[in-house]
């Protein structure tokens, strides 16, 4: 379309601090798992269907799988469908970092009087940007004016009295309520008559999966050994934070990490451009596995020239704090530490 949510406009790159070497004796590729970890620590992009709610279609999820634990990343309404990433076991505080990320919609607002399409073209496009919302008096939040950003607002159809656009916008913008506005200022009143969720963060419509089509991949692997299906839906945790600055560290900054201790400039190998000072950033291992979320401290430009200083903070911890306790050192290669 042509259109791209703030984190996609600007294609992050890797910075290179000093080159590190991941000791193999410790820890594993997100992709390597098996398939009981990723059960435990990944990420299955939902299609969800008309009828239920986020959190009954977290239910279910949990059912198929048979886990004791997940999470959505977002609430749609239960007439709304399309992408809803449902986080599994350990993996589903990484949600925090898909609730603030930005949001693709693609709508039906019917017109309830016929409207001139330039008239119509020029109030719409006057909704891009900042906007001031009231939440609709059923919403989960507390009823106060509030704003919010809509990054693009694209009409692709214009059938008589309903038209078919393509929005994305802040997380927390109520799609209805923009709608019934745009009606309000056109002069005609207008309402949502169907609405689809296509993007949320870094997932696409490319990597939806059913619930029956879950259903049917589970029993495959448990039936017949057979997890290539399961595998294909069942994406690592890290797919959660693909649209995150990244912070990746030295082997021997891991552990410390793990016990919450802020990452120092010294335990930094490679790190994402751009980046700044208060982002959320993701904070990896060389092999790429996620050990936390964290607050950078420092912006990309300050992290490539200082050496020493807190370069992130560490909030929010995933890793198992024995995962990398027992490494060994590779000899001669051993790395700085946090």
């Amino acid at each position: 379309m042509g259109t791209l949510l703030p984190f996609e406009r600007f294609p992050r790159e890797v910075i290179v601090k000093a080159e590190g070497k991941a000791d193999p004796a410790v820890g594993c590729a997100p992709e390597q798992r098996p398939m009981e970890q990723l059960l435990d620590f990944g990420i299955v992009n939902v299609d969800k269907p008309k009828g239920p709610t986020s959190h009954q279609v977290s239910d279910y999820l949990q059912k198929i799988l048979h886990i004791g634990k997940a999470g959505h990343s977002g609430t749609l309404d239960p007439a709304v469908t399309g992408v809803l990433p449902i986080a599994l076991g350990k993996g589903t505080r990484v949600v925090q970092a898909l609730l603030t990320s930005g949001k693709e919609y693609v709508a039906v607002m019917h017109l309830h009087k016929p409207v001139e399409e330039k008239h119509l073209r020029h109030i719409c496009q006057s909704f891009v940007g900042r906007i001031e919302q009231l939440p609709p008096i059923k919403s989960a939040v507390k009823r106060q004016l509030r704003m919010r950003t809509v990054y693009y607002l694209d009409i692709l159809e214009i059938d008589g009295q309903d038209v078919l656009f393509t929005v994305g916008c802040e997380a927390g913008t109520y799609i209805r309520k923009l709608i019934h506005d745009i009606g309000k200022r056109l002069g005609c009143g207008a309402h949502m008559a169907e609405l689809r969720r296509t993007k949320a963060g870094p997932f696409r419509e490319g990597t939806l999966v059913t619930l029956q089509d879950l259903t049917d991949a589970y029993h495959y692997w448990k039936q017949d050994h057979d997890e290539t299906q399961l595998r294909r839906m069942v994406q690592p945790v890290e797919s959660g934070v693909a649209h995150l600055p990244k912070i990746w560290v030295f082997d021997q900054a891991v552990s410390s990490l793990c016990h919450g201790i802020d990452l120092k400039a010294p335990g930094v190998s490679k790190f994402t451009s751009p980046m700044e000072k208060g982002e959320m950033a993701a904070l990896l291992t060389l092999k790429g596995e996620l050990i936390a979320l964290g607050t950078c401290q420092m912006g990309a430009d300050d992290l490539k020239a200082r050496e020493k200083g807190v370069t992130a903070s560490t909030d929010k911890v995933f890793m198992d704090a024995k995962a990398y306790s027992a490494k060994r050192i590779i000899k001669g290669k051993a790395e700085p530490p946090a």
